[in-house]
């Protein structure tokens, strides 16, 4: 059943068209992705199909009684709310029936207690109360409030803090936790992922997959496009195209749609130029016959529908990293790195015991919970914060180029081209405007006043500094937050390309399949760290897990070994701990013994028997090259028992 459709909607300020002739269906469970780059018009359309804003012409239809609910709309929280008050007044039609029960119940209790029977009306009234409570939730809507709640990392201790308390992020993640508790019909979410660490954005998943109204869902998250949605518009050059399937699917979709018009068009323009050429033939013929067929020629070509030259992607970052002067092989080395936050009371403990040690060359990227102490880490490694625990030490030549995740390193009262002349007063205008236009900074664009920008140009202009500092150890907090998903490619293309170092905070799960020689996963008692990429690591998280799930099944799991268990490990541990103590013993005697030999042959070779008779001498020099080898092998052998 068809639910929502829409029929040439257009979208136009002035002469700026954003969008046009957008026409399409959606039936009722749907999911649909709307993706396209910054500033194409998704939340254009979105604002427009949720009735915020008048489309310009064309028209869309919502099928009756269904319920739109829009992410934006909900974070009109009143700063003196509490979180759970906030929450709470989601349930105004359940409380509402709730009054209106104490208030029949009281009137039953005041007739019965004047020894009078109430009317079969009050009865009835009553049982109906009863029925719309249980229908609207009455008796499970606290127990998902507080479930909805955990999952979007509010704890128990959130549940006083007031609206004006919270973070962006955090009034962001109650504004969705609220729009879930409603369940509209319609669901139309802008850039739900930003601010979700992973275990949330796994939560996220499962419950729009399962969702049973229409989801759309603007989103650069490719991963978790992949994993919800089951249709893809895309918003491209002003227009809107569909695509049937997860976003993987789309991109294979789209590149066959690109190929196929660009073939077609190809194909059309080569008719064209052949028919003119014949055309022009027959007119120089100049005969009466020739003449004739050359202009029923003419009258079919102009006949013709002319396809339009496909568009393409336009134009594309195009940036690499490229640093001055190559650090030391060891990069940064923390030993027992702790903080804990001692600004207000009650003090707050983030980590502890975190040890690790990285190389030149790696990219390392930091996962782990929403307040865990990420950034707090990645501006300790800077030297911004104190480490109240341990120490770290930084390798020689290390020189630090850092992405943060609010820009609050940019100027806001500076234009795109001064936030770059102020540090890099050797370049000419002409220099730093070829370099913007680089990263599609382009025209009077760089003249445009810093704190105008979106996310996603303020991104790109984060990236120019960084590319153009020169370093050889890039700190980046959460730096795909705010782009579209192809400058997210061009830039972990750049990121796979350089040859320094990386340390990375990042949630895009896609991002972390691709750029990551180690993860490490921050917890309150220190890094655990995975030597692979995120498919790997998500395999060792779920053994983590089977483990410590056997492991509390009781004392004879395989976890909590019994001790005639452990007895018998340790005889098996020390047998084998007596054998390779044996063969290593045996390696030794061994190793002694062939250089003894090559110590014998080589005072025979220098012998005048042996060195007149080239015979001997061959025979010698073969058995001394075969013992060589067999003594490297023997040290190799042992070095690797020593490893054990």
């Amino acid at each position: 059943m068809i639910i929502l459709s829409a029929n040439k909607l257009k979208k136009a300020y002035g002469t700026d068209v954003v969008l046009e002739d957008a026409s399409f269906a959606i039936n009722a469970g749907e999911k649909i992705g709307i993706i396209g780059k910054n500033g194409a018009g998704k939340t254009t359309l979105l604002n427009m199909l949720a009735g915020e804003w008048e489309a310009t012409e064309g028209e869309f239809f919502v099928s009756q009684d269904a319920k739109i609910g829009y992410l934006k709309q909900r974070d009109n929280f009143f700063r003196s709310d509490t979180v759970i008050k906030a929450i709470d007044g989601i349930f105004e039609d359940i409380h509402k029936v709730e009054r209106e029960i104490e208030a029949v119940t009281s009137k039953i209790d005041e007739l019965r207690h004047k020894g009078l029977e109430p009317s079969e009306d009050l009865i009835k009234s009553f049982d109906r109360l009863h029925m719309e409570f249980e229908r609207l939730g009455g008796y499970t809507y606290k127990s998902e409030m507080t479930g909805i709640l955990t999952s979007m990392a509010f704890s128990q201790a959130d549940y006083q803090k007031k609206i004006s308390e919270l973070s962006g992020g955090e009034r962001t993640r109650l504004a969705l936790a609220g729009l879930l508790l409603e369940k509209p019909d319609i669901l139309l979410l802008d850039e739900p992922t930003n601010h979700l660490d992973i275990d949330t954005l796994r939560w996220l998943e499962q419950y729009l997959a399962a969702y049973k109204g229409t989801v759309l869902i603007v989103s650069h998250d490719r991963y978790f496009l992949d994993k919800v949605v089951n249709r893809i518009f895309e918003v491209e050059h002003k227009r809107l195209y569909t695509y049937k399937g997860s976003y993987s699917q789309y991109a294979e979709q789209k590149r066959i749609r690109r190929e196929s018009e660009l073939k077609a068009y190809n194909n059309q323009q080569r008719e064209i130029r052949r028919q003119e050429d014949m055309i022009r033939t027959m007119m120089e013929h100049n005969t009466e016959h020739l003449v004739k067929r050359a202009q029923s020629r003419v009258k079919r070509l102009a006949m013709l529908d002319v396809l339009e030259k496909p568009e393409g992607d336009g134009p594309k970052m195009k940036f690499r990293f490229k640093q001055d002067f190559k650090s030391g092989n060891d990069v940064i080395i923390a030993e027992d790195l702790g903080k804990t936050l001692y600004d207000k009371e009650p003090y707050r403990h983030l980590f502890s015991h975190v040890n690790f040690d990285i190389k030149r060359g790696e990219k390392i990227c930091i996962v782990g919970p929403n307040g865990v102490g990420k950034t707090t880490l990645l501006r300790m490694l800077l030297g911004e914060l104190k480490p109240t625990e341990g120490r770290f030490k930084l390798g020689t030549n290390v020189a630090f180029g850092y992405y943060d995740q609010g820009q609050q390193l940019l100027h806001d009262d500076l234009t795109v081209i001064e936030e770059l002349r102020d540090e890099y007063h050797r370049y000419t205008d002409t220099e730093l405007r070829s370099i913007l236009g680089r990263f599609l900074f382009r025209g009077e664009d760089v003249f445009l006043n810093v704190g105008s920008l979106s996310g996603g140009e303020k991104a790109r202009l984060t990236l120019v500094k960084l590319m153009m500092s020169g370093a050889n150890t890039l700190i980046l907090d959460e730096p795909t937050n705010h782009m579209d998903i192809e400058s997210k490619e061009v830039f972990e293309e750049a990121l796979k390309d350089f040859e320094g170092t990386a340390i990375i905070v990042s949630h895009d799960r896609y991002f972390l399949q691709k750029i990551p020689t180690r993860m490490f996963e921050l917890t309150p008692e220190g890094i655990k760290e995975y030597l692979g990429k995120y498919d790997y690591y998500l395999e060792k998280k779920a053994q983590e897990e089977e483990a410590l799930a056997m492991g509390s099944r009781g004392q004879d799991s395989f976890v909590q070994t019994s001790s005639k268990e452990e007895r018998a490990n340790k005889k098996a541990q020390e047998a084998e701990e007596r054998r390779l103590s044996r063969e290593i013993e045996r390696l030794e005697m061994d190793i002694e013994t062939k250089e003894n030999r090559v110590a014998e042959i080589e005072e025979l070779m220098q012998k005048p028997e042996y060195l007149t008779d080239f015979t001997k001498l061959t025979k010698l020099s073969e058995e001394m090259s075969k013992l060589k080898e067999d003594i490297n092998e023997s040290y190799e052998k042992w070095e690797s028992l020593q490893v054990e």
